[in-house]
């Protein structure tokens, strides 16, 4: 469960955005300067269909308001993704549910298979266990989409079971496989990883 009472941390956070970097990676805040690029690497169907809230198509005042929104957000858990100095996606926390917080992220289709999203993942993860005093992060993928599933279980999610869950750019409602990651879990990966790592 979150704190009432914003740590040192958490306050430090609230006055500077914080960018998260990793071997390939930039992760930053979005700001209306990425307007365009949200706008285009979205409003792809093959990116809207896959995630719940997006509409399609989807247009550069639907990223004005994403971008918003996440202005007057103070955990500061969604990042811009950035690969070579150029915007790729989008990953973060969504706290909508504070007893539940949900990882959820989304890469242009020119993206794809080049392994940028569980290694953004993988950075917000771990920022968001060090950060917040959470014991478990939640996650879905549409059972139709086996790559955001393979994801997950690289990060250490383990399935739970199966939800039907309303998409807006399909104007229904399809399955989604759920799942869950544990912080203890997540400090046992960390800790098998950094002795793998050791022992080459």
């Amino acid at each position: 469960m979150l704190q009432d009472i914003p740590t040192p941390t958490e306050a430090l956070r609230e006055a500077r955005p914080f960018v998260l970097e990793t071997e390939r990676l930039v992760l930053r805040r979005p700001t209306l300067a990425d307007v365009k690029s949200i706008t285009t690497l979205i409003n792809d169907l093959r990116v809207s269909i896959n995630l719940r809230r997006v509409p399609h198509p989807y247009s550069q005042d639907h990223a004005v308001e994403f971008v918003r929104s996440l202005a007057i957000e103070p955990r500061n858990t969604v990042f811009l993704i950035e690969a070579e100095a150029a915007p790729v996606g989008v990953v973060g926390v969504d706290w909508r549910h504070p007893d539940a917080p949900e990882l959820g992220y989304w890469l242009g289709v020119d993206y794809w298979g080049r392994g940028y999203g569980t290694e953004a993942a993988r950075a917000v993860i771990d920022f968001t266990f060090e950060e917040f005093c959470i014991d478990t992060l939640f996650s879905g993928a549409r059972v139709t989409n086996p790559a955001s599933r393979n994801i997950l279980e690289k990060c250490g999610f383990q399935w739970t079971g199966v939800e039907l869950h309303r998409f807006e750019a399909l104007g229904s409602s399809t399955p989604v496989d759920c799942f869950k990651l544990s912080r203890g879990v997540w400090s046992s990966l960390k800790n098998w990883s950094a002795s793998t790592r050791r022992e080459r």
